[in-house]
C-alpha cells in the first residue's frame, strides 16, 4: 500500500492501479465496479488531474490473515487537496498470486 500511496501522490494512476487484481471489485459511495480497467476509468473520471488527485494518505487498523494466500485489511484513508480534505474508511480483501499481493475486493467508503 505503501506504492500505491507514492504511485498516487506522483500522479501515476497506471502504478497506483497495478496493487489491484484484473477482477477486482470495487464497492463504493457510487455501488459496485468489477474489472480493473473499468475502475481504473472511475478513477480516471472522478481525478482528471493531479490537482484532484492530491495528497493520499493510508492507516491501517487490522492485518488479518484468511489463510495462506488471502488476508483482510482495514484501515482510513485521507486525501489531502489544496482545496477541500477528503476522508473516509477501507475494507480490502487481498490474494497472493504470481504477481504478488493484489486487491480483490476494495469496499472503501
Amino acid at each position: 500500500m505503501a506504492a500505491q500511496e507514492t504511485a498516487w501522490d506522483n500522479g501515476d494512476l497506471i502504478a497506483y492501479m497495478a496493487g489491484y487484481d484484473t477482477s477486482v471489485c470495487f464497492i463504493g459511495r457510487k455501488g459496485r465496479t468489477c474489472g480493473r480497467d473499468a475502475v481504473t476509468r472511475n478513477y480516471q473520471e472522478s481525478y482528471p488531474d493531479r490537482a484532484a488527485m492530491g495528497d493520499l494518505r493510508f492507516t491501517l487498523s487490522e492485518v488479518l490473515p484468511a489463510g495462506t494466500d488471502h488476508a483482510w485489511v482495514t484501515g482510513a484513508w485521507e486525501l489531502v487537496r489544496a482545496t477541500d480534505t477528503l476522508d473516509g474508511g477501507f475494507s480490502l480483501l487481498w490474494h497472493k498470486n504470481t504477481e504478488g499481493w493484489r486487491i480483490i475486493r476494495d469496499h472503501s467508503y
